[in-house]
């Protein structure tokens, strides 16, 4: 399957005609006789191929004139692994558009924050996706109205106001155009949702299968910070910082989806909490074509086959993630999980959290920076690099944000003093989400190497693990369960 609007027709067809799932996300098949907008796994009986045609984004469709689909309802579809899989302008775009940076910034923000003009973003966007970053943005607030309506009790005035529409003719103009229902309609023929917490949101997070929950919650769980973090009742609970203020929320797997509960404390934040824990949790992969790379290695093929699906945890606060890396440098999980729990109840913001447990947001990078460098309790070393890269990320000389080049990002943090490749990589993989990201100098990997009879030096692995490319983060994973011995944060 070709990228972009140079979508493979004959492929397009036979994946529709098998409902393959795996496609969700990839392309959506417009109708031509009915003027609706399908998933490729639609479960009624699929169109005459003479009647499909395939476009690349959901927002393609809609400047189409098509609907979407009531059946298999494609604005609930897996994001495209294309935007997390790539660094290209298009790809960082994608991501910000998640974000809400259009919303909030407009579509100057949004060119700003790329580096280029809106005119090129504009260009590169249609011509790839088929519509540009307003349509793009629209179509998000469509799903996120969509949501809203039929998991709250919310007034429709409200929900127009949370899902970014400047009005409730807008709201309800675009609502109907989208869905071929008036937001009323679409209250009336949502199911009945379990009740949730006071305030909370219920939703599910689709993805696409196979999921191995073990690795994703077993590594989030393992290096919770108290305080922001915490696995409780089967659930991932950790508290986010937003846009327009606070939430926390509640990540628990599922066989077919991971509930979601959310409390939030502006429902502006509702499609960038969603699209930040979709990130961390890397629900827009394509596992089967990771798998299917990773097999070629019959060292790693038994791995892959003994639990498919392995995901790499991410973030949902990328500056976050860089201090509590330089905090984890060259000592164990736990004492890692000490200093930043001190950190967080020196210098995090307090929250109310209904259910108890979370107690504050972690520290901003700009309030970390006000900090006299004695008042650190680490050696010296480590205190220059904490406070080098704080400074550096509170006066925007470093850029970690879901907008950063991702080459360009990793020579700034090789700049910082104690930053080496171990830091840098893991920062790569997990804050700015390089799939192909490799830990040659990690201990977990060096032993499971040793382990599999593979190559013991960091240079002879790198090379053996260049079959492995663009997944080397992926490798990671399945390396990493085969180590019984705690997460230990080592090299530099």
């Amino acid at each position: 399957m070709q990228k972009g609007t140079n979508l493979d027709r004959e492929h397009c067809v036979r994946a529709v005609q098998s409902k393959d799932a795996r496609f969700d996300g990839w392309f959506f098949t417009a109708v031509l006789t009915t003027r609706i907008y399908c998933r490729p796994s639609c479960p009624v009986v699929p169109p005459k191929p003479e009647n499909m045609t395939f476009y690349p984004s959901a927002a393609a469709c809609q400047q189409a004139g098509f609907r979407a689909c009531k059946r298999c309802r494609p604005d609930t579809s897996p994001g495209s692994p294309e935007w997390n899989q790539r660094a290209d302008l298009v790809a960082r775009a994608m991501r910000l558009i998640a974000d809400g940076v259009v919303d909030r910034e407009g579509v100057p923000g949004l060119a700003a924050r790329l580096g280029y003009s809106p005119r090129q973003v504009e260009r590169q966007l249609l011509a790839e996706l088929g519509a540009g970053p307003l349509a793009l943005a629209r179509a998000q607030r469509a799903q996120t109205a969509r949501l809203l309506v039929e998991t709250t009790a919310l007034p429709m005035a409200e929900i127009a106001f949370a899902a970014g529409f400047s009005s409730i003719r807008t709201f309800n103009d675009t609502v109907r155009e989208v869905f071929a229902l008036s937001p009323s309609e679409l209250r009336a023929r949502a199911p009945k949702s379990a009740s949730s917490a006071p305030g909370a949101l219920s939703l599910r997070l689709p993805f696409r299968a196979p999921l191995n929950p073990d690795n994703l919650f077993g590594h989030l769980a393992a290096t919770a910070v108290p305080g922001v973090e915490e696995w409780r009742d089967g659930a991932y609970r950790r508290t986010l910082r937003l846009p327009y203020g606070h939430g926390i929320v509640a990540l628990a797997p599922k066989p077919d989806h991971i509930a979601c509960r959310l409390t939030l404390s502006d429902l502006r934040d509702l499609p960038v909490a969603i699209s930040r824990c979709r990130r961390m949790l890397d629900l827009d992969a394509d596992p089967v074509a990771v798998d299917d790379q990773l097999r070629t290695d019959p060292v790693l093929a038994p791995l892959v086959d003994k639990a498919p699906g392995r995901r790499v945890p991410r973030t949902v606060d990328e500056a976050e993630f860089a201090v509590r890396a330089v905090l984890g440098q060259q000592v164990s999980t736990a004492a890692a999980r000490t200093h930043a729990a001190r950190l967080v109840t020196a210098h995090g913001t307090p929250v109310d959290d209904p259910e108890g447990g979370l107690t504050h947001l972690f520290p901003t990078p700009e309030g970390l920076a006000e900090l006299a460098p004695d008042s650190l309790a680490m050696p010296r070393t480590r205190r220059t690099t904490f406070t080098t890269l704080v400074g550096r990320l509170a006066d925007g000389t470093l850029h970690l944000g879901v907008e950063s080049d991702w080459a360009q990002a990793r020579a700034r943090l090789l700049e910082l003093p104690g930053f080496g490749p171990w830091t840098v990589d893991v920062i790569a993989m997990r804050a700015l989400g390089d799939p192909d990201a490799f830990l040659p100098t990690d201990l977990g990997i060096r032993r499971a190497a040793l382990d599999l009879g593979l190559p013991g030096t960091p240079a002879a692995l790198t090379a053996r693990a260049a079959a492995w490319r663009p997944w080397r983060a992926y490798a990671v994973q399945y390396l990493w369960a085969t180590d019984s011995h705690p997460i230990n944060f080592l090299p530099v």
